[in-house]
């Protein structure tokens, strides 16, 4: 099986090749990675990096069996880059689309020595004040529903699921909400820390995770709050509109729209 893994669900923009062909030698392995560092200009530079590590694995979009690709929680039109570059992809060569969440593909790029025995918190920048939260335990099984808390609520939102114990960080917003759980760990102890790497997600484990999770889901975007920007019937994003609240503790994400109470 060979695995396209796409991503532009935050600032970065990363593709890879997942290739499991049955009699390789070397084993199911990530083959080729590419993910120059961006904030901007990812629409443009997607689909020839997907071409780029394809020519390298030794592919082409013909030769892939599926394609994943991460469906969010993120920045609203990045996000949507990847997701539409991999339904025109899948599109044209009838290949499966596989949405997998920014909180797991950061979550699964945690190395495992470095989570071994502690919860992992994963922490994604909205652009606001307030982070998209996902905690995991030490299998990296989700515990509870994923969240976008005021700062403040944070803490409590965290000892509702996990009162205490040893807790690792990861994700772009990891370093921000830290300083705010200083109070769950004695200063002196390794309870409480930071997970290595950039905490963007990665196409290599996008591709990987693509690779073992079941088909016939619809790849949908994934929000814990309604956006910023509206599409109009007629044109293209249209910015300027009224806020929308974001959501709370309490708040369920909906693949594809807003945040339901």
């Amino acid at each position: 099986m060979k695995v396209l893994g796409l991503d532009t669900a935050t600032s970065g923009c990363s593709a890879a090749v997942w290739d499991g062909t049955a009699g390789r030698d070397d084993g199911a392995r990530v083959t080729v990675r590419r993910s120059p560092p961006m904030a901007r200009g990812q629409a443009e530079v997607l689909v020839p990096l997907a071409q780029e590590v394809l020519a390298e694995a030794g592919a082409g979009f013909a030769g892939l069996d599926r394609i994943a690709v991460t469906v969010g929680p993120g920045a609203f039109t990045g996000l949507r880059i990847a997701l539409a570059a991999a339904r025109g992809i899948a599109v044209a060569q009838d290949l499966p689309v596989i949405g997998i969440t920014s909180f797991d593909a950061i979550a699964h790029g945690v190395p495992a020595a470095e989570r071994a025995g502690r919860f992992l918190l994963v922490a994604v920048d909205s652009r606001r004040a307030e982070p998209f939260l996902q905690l995991y335990d030490a299998a990296l099984a989700p515990v509870g529903d994923p969240a976008m808390p005021d700062p403040a609520a944070i803490p409590g939102w965290l000892d509702g699921l996990y009162p205490s114990g040893p807790l690792l960080l990861a994700g772009d917003a990891a370093a921000a909400v830290l300083p705010l759980l200083a109070g769950r760990a004695d200063p002196a102890s390794a309870d409480l820390a930071l997970a290595s790497g950039d905490g963007l997600p990665d196409a290599a484990v996008v591709a990987a995770l693509g690779a073992v999770r079941p088909t016939g889901l619809p790849a949908e975007p994934f929000y814990l709050r309604p956006p910023d920007v509206t599409l109009p019937k007629t044109g293209g994003p249209k910015t300027g509109g009224p806020k929308t609240a974001a959501a709370g503790p309490g708040s369920k994400a909906v693949p594809g729209g807003g945040a339901a109470a």
